[in-house]
């Protein structure tokens, strides 16, 4: 079970670093911290979309 949530947590960190790395070219910036973190380990790539949406939304 704690293996389980530490290898979501540990995708979510990865994918939030490459997410933020492949849009830093359009002057997106998304956070890592563990707000980002924990919307992405529970919602997955859904959750991951939605940081991108709202923070291009927002800036």
């Amino acid at each position: 079970m704690i293996i389980k949530i530490v290898k979501k947590v540990i995708f979510a960190i990865v994918i939030i670093y490459s997410l933020d790395l492949i849009i830093k070219n359009f002057d997106i910036f998304v956070p890592l911290n563990l707000i980002t973190i924990s919307i992405v380990s529970i919602l997955g790539f859904p959750g991951l979309i939605t940081l991108a949406l709202s923070f291009f939304f927002l800036i």
